[in-house]
């Protein structure tokens, strides 16, 4: 379950950005957040997190949503104004 992918794109400071964090159950019954971030264009990096069940998994994803709606990213293909 796919939750957000955000770009934050700033050509003035040469800033082309993604975040794209995502929910998935593991075959043992836990929930992961998949958090991947980077270059636009690159594979980035990614960090895996395991959590006993969907609740805290979706906690974890919005918490770490915030700081990046916070410092300007959007969803992606929406143009600022």
């Amino acid at each position: 379950m796919a939750l957000a992918h955000l770009h934050r794109i700033d050509p003035e400071a040469n800033m082309a950005r993604f975040y794209c964090i995502n929910v998935a159950t593991t075959l043992f019954g836990d929930v992961s957040v998949f958090r991947t971030w980077g270059r636009i264009g690159t594979q980035g990096r990614t960090s895996i997190e395991t959590l006993p069940t969907l609740e805290d998994a979706e906690n974890a994803a919005s918490r770490a949503l915030r700081p990046k709606v916070r410092r300007g990213y959007l969803p992606a293909g929406q143009i600022r104004q």
